[in-house]
């Protein structure tokens, strides 16, 4: 049996020396390979055929078998090298190929302004202790308004401007509904905030069809005016600089009572007046409000119990203040000049 299986090996490398010589292309070494070299080839073929001889002269078989496939692996890996020379200096001799020609210079990427913009403010709120979640961008008008104080027919929805699909869902017009989906599931104390892009039929200088938010949320006991701004300020001055002027103005938004827009002073004139700002040295950057019980009851949470603050913010209108850009649009049009100053 083992002098019979030896003897075979033999053959096959007798064979494979000889189809070896006459490969014609590419194409026959990876057939080659395959007969040979494959999970049902020739050298499987000869491992499982071992197991029927005795234990004391499997090694030494072994060893043959090894050897031949070795022989096969070296001689078909020279074969494969020899026809992609070829094929190489063919498409040389066509001219499909200049190798005298220096390589193409690929500048190498960075952050889009307003990918390092929402990185930024995401670190200074977990840097307060906020933690992050995500949620669909494609939501229900529960999620996205009713859940929100925000019933069918009432006015503020006028300034959402919707993007509606099939099936009565929506593109959400800003990262509340991943609060309320958070408060369905978690109880308080939580600190959370939500960035992510959010969909509006909207177009102009300062207004994008799609633009980026970051939303906070802080539920507890015990929560009142005084952290909102006392978080905000922090925020403002971490973002803005340490000496940067704030100030909160009354406002309404249905999802909370009292509601306020927070202002800095103008990072362009510092306070002066100037065209930014419309010259009244302030400009505004968020919203914000201590959460309506309404909302609480929509997540069974006690407002009795529990109270809490919410604040949103857009990604584009901070990275305009912080790089002095006037058309919100340059984000998006991938102009090189734009994004190479960045």
């Amino acid at each position: 049996m083992k002098d019979e299986l030896v003897n075979k090996i033999a053959t096959i490398r007798r064979t494979a020396m000889s189809e070896l010589t006459n490969i014609a292309d590419e194409d026959a070494v990876r057939e080659l390979r395959v007969k040979y070299l494959g999970r049902k080839g020739i050298i499987q073929s000869l491992l499982s055929e071992m197991s029927a001889l005795p234990s004391h002269v499997r090694p030494e078989v072994g060893k043959e078998i090894n050897e031949l496939k070795a022989f096969l692996i070296e001689e078909l890996d020279k074969k494969t090298k020899v026809f992609l020379e070829i094929s190489r200096e063919e498409i040389i001799a066509k001219g499909r190929l200049d190798i005298t020609l220096p390589g193409r210079y690929v500048k190498p990427g960075h952050r889009h302004p307003l990918r390092t913009t929402m990185e930024s403010i995401v670190d200074i709120f977990t840097g307060l202790g906020f933690s992050i979640y995500e949620g669909p961008e494609v939501e229900t008008d529960y999620y996205n308004f009713e859940a929100l104080n925000v019933p069918p027919e009432h006015p503020a929805r006028d300034m959402h401007d919707t993007f509606y699909v099939e099936g009565g869902l929506l593109l959400r017009t800003h990262t509340s509904p991943v609060q309320i989906r958070v408060m369905e599931k978690e109880r308080p104390p939580i600190f959370m905030i939500a960035p992510g892009a959010v969909y509006r039929r909207d177009s102009d200088i300062s207004h994008s069809p799609m633009f980026h938010q970051v939303e906070g949320l802080l539920v507890d006991k015990d929560i009142n005016f005084g952290h909102l701004k006392e978080v905000l300020a922090v925020f403002c001055r971490k973002m803005f600089g340490e000496k940067r002027d704030v100030r909160f103005r009354p406002s309404f938004f249905p999802f909370t009572e009292p509601s306020a827009e927070v202002d800095i002073s103008c990072v362009i004139c510092q306070g002066k007046g100037c065209r930014i700002c419309k010259m009244s040295g302030w400009v505004e950057i968020l919203g914000c409000g201590m959460v309506h019980p309404l909302v609480f009851k929509s997540v069974n949470i006690n407002p009795k119990k529990y109270t809490g603050f919410a604040f949103g913010l857009g990604i584009e209108r901070i990275a305009m203040l912080i790089y002095g850009i006037n058309d919100i649009r340059l984000f998006y049009e991938n102009d090189m000049r734009f994004l190479e100053q960045f």
